[in-house]
């Protein structure tokens, strides 16, 4: 199964993702974990050694492999090069996991056909299209890297939201965005709830039938951030709710 996630900076959408990645891991089913946040913290928040996540290059960054890649030569661009060997050499492995940062794509839009982008769509179309792996995507606010081809590839977008009222518009701007793309399961998820009336304006603010789970703001969650400490490091780490947002993502 292919999962997005996305959501306002600071809203925990990172957390969300390195939960729903060990979810994968943690049963033994093999998953990439794409770092597509521009802060790219989903590795140092899997607990993955800091030294190896510093030196994983954003695959943006890839100038030669980039170039290698574009069988056209020139100015003519190869729009579907074949890139199993940089899901295979520019991934971090650690068991069943394969973690990569994308960076940050270059101009605006679908329409925007430059080397770099069209690399990237490459890589991600033959891991949501073409890979049996399962896939969670970490985004930004935006959902800048996917285009009308990728979408096709995700089952199900996670917006991860705040009670806040900045967290509410930066939701709804995503849900807007998810549709233009026609990604047909888009989900809300309420993060650091602390009271019922953090859930009600949630609900009152959101399609109340369309949230995936409400989790309860975690003291312990927070420490462990403070201290740069694993935050999923087992099955007792996992947020309330997570079981019914991983059976709502694999359709059971």
């Amino acid at each position: 199964m292919k999962i997005a996630v996305s959501g306002k900076g600071g809203a925990g959408k990172s957390t969300v993702s390195a939960q729903l990645v060990r979810y994968f891991t943690l049963n033994e089913l093999p998953v990439f974990a794409v770092d597509a946040d521009p802060d790219a913290n989903l590795g140092l928040i899997l607990g993955l050694d800091p030294e190896k996540i510093e030196k994983l290059e954003p695959l943006i960054e890839l100038q030669d492999v980039i170039e290698a890649k574009n069988a056209g030569g020139g100015t003519l661009v190869d729009l579907n090069p074949n890139v199993d060997d940089v899901l295979e050499n520019y991934t971090l492995h650690e068991g069943p996991l394969r973690i990569l940062k994308m960076g940050s794509v270059k101009g605006g839009g679908s329409s925007c056909y430059c080397k770099e982008n069209s690399f990237l769509n490459a890589v991600l179309t033959t891991m949501l299209l073409d890979r049996d792996e399962g896939v969670v995507l970490d985004m930004s606010a935006g959902i800048e890297h996917l285009t009308r081809g990728t979408a096709r590839g995700v089952d199900m977008m996670l917006v991860v939201v705040e009670p806040t009222r900045p967290g509410v518009s930066t939701a709804k701007a995503v849900d807007r965005l998810a549709a233009d793309l026609e990604i047909g399961r888009v989900y809300f998820v309420g993060n650091k709830i602390r009271s019922d009336q953090d859930r009600a304006y949630l609900e009152s603010q959101l399609p109340p039938e369309r949230f995936a789970g409400m989790i309860p703001f975690s003291e312990q969650v927070l420490e462990k951030a403070r201290r740069g400490e694993n935050l999923v490091g087992t099955r007792d780490d996992f947020l309330p709710g997570l079981d019914k947002i991983f059976e709502m993502a694999s359709g059971r």
